[in-house]
């Protein structure tokens, strides 16, 4: 089921999900070179909860962090650990924290110092799908608008859209109604309507759109091991469009 929030559950997730924002900027500057992914978690997880929210990943299912933290082929879910980032790797960084046991979720993907120009290309093409996901909402429309939207635009380069995975609600769950894919399918056209909430997050990869699973359970990666990229926004819908929820407010 849909669950459509109210207007005061808006105006706390609106807090949360500007909050979640802070953490990204807060943490951009330390994503460098020789930095390790269990040093960002720490950092991350020490602004969240001197912020007063909580860090929902951490525990979800076993989870074992605040953030996940994904290099070059790893699409989603990689597990923060000891290994040092490097000149040239891109890093995406997903997370979700809640305020009042309401929940945001946003994801961006990262350079680690100068990088290839394809790589470039791929983070450059990912984000502006993102946004292009985005403009497709409106109470009135169809979910699999979205996924339309970000296909149409991402099929022009010959990159994969991973299909195993993919945006969905959010709210007092993690994961809620609607899913919402990032390519075209007649499965999933529910109507869009104000005030339901939910994540638009294409996931790109440079070459196929296969993935798997790795054996920690978690860390999903590319079958070709080419890289990929990640970013996502949290929105509520609107009679005229959305508004996103994790920017700075």
């Amino acid at each position: 089921m849909i669950y459509i929030k109210s207007n005061d559950e808006i105006n706390i997730m609106r807090e949360c999900g500007s909050l979640l924002a802070e953490m990204y900027e807060f943490i951009t500057p330390y994503v460098q070179p020789g930095i390790t992914g269990l040093e960002l978690d720490k950092i991350a997880e020490d602004f969240i909860v001197k912020s007063g929210a909580v860090p929902e990943q951490k525990g979800y299912h076993g989870f074992p962090a605040t953030l996940c933290i994904s290099t070059n082929e790893q699409v989603i879910h990689g597990i923060p650990s000891n290994k040092k980032l490097e000149e040239g790797d891109i890093v995406g960084l997903d997370c979700t924290i809640s305020i009042k046991g309401l929940m945001t979720d946003s994801a961006r993907t990262y350079a680690v110092g100068k990088i290839d120009k394809k790589k470039e290309k791929l983070m450059e093409r990912t984000e502006k799908s993102l946004y292009i996901g985005i403009d497709a909402i409106k109470a009135g429309g169809r979910v699999n608008n979205i996924g339309r939207a970000v296909e149409d635009y991402i099929s022009q380069f010959g990159y994969g859209i991973v299909r195993d995975f993919c945006g969905h609600g959010v709210g007092y769950e993690i994961h809620e109604e609607p899913t919402v894919l990032n390519y075209y399918s007649t499965r999933y056209r529910n109507r869009l309507k104000e005030n339901m909430v939910l994540t638009v997050e294409p996931m790109i990869n440079m070459g196929t759109y296969d993935v798997k699973v790795l054996d920690d359970g978690w860390t999903v990666e590319t079958t070709d091991k080419m890289p990929s990229c990640h970013f996502e926004h949290t929105v509520v819908v609107t009679a005229e469009g959305c508004e996103i929820l994790t920017q700075k407010s």
